[in-house]
């Protein structure tokens, strides 16, 4: 009897990524989504305040981008992914 695996492949990147002590959710500007998209993204799905999430939203308006949460790799890329299925541009650094 046989097991067959699935092999799973990572970039550099992802590597050393995943062996930071900590890695930051970047929010980025896009021509998208609207403000009040973006702050109930942010209040539902990280749970901050209005104000905080007006906030976020304006600062990336205005710089392009902003980190909205600090922690490890696979955190921050599950909050990734909620994000993105939510339509937002967001990366992990």
């Amino acid at each position: 009897m046989s097991v067959q695996t699935e092999q799973e492949t990572f970039t550099l990147d992802e590597i050393l990524a995943s062996v930071k002590t900590s890695n930051r959710l970047i929010l980025w500007n896009d021509e998208i989504n609207t403000f009040d998209h973006v702050i109930a993204c942010l209040m539902k799905h990280l749970q901050y305040t209005e104000l905080q999430a007006e906030q976020i939203a304006w600062r990336v308006h205005h710089d392009g981008k902003c980190a909205v949460l600090e922690g490890s790799f696979t955190e921050m890329e599950v909050y990734r992914k909620i994000l993105k299925s939510e339509g937002l541009t967001v990366s992990v650094e």
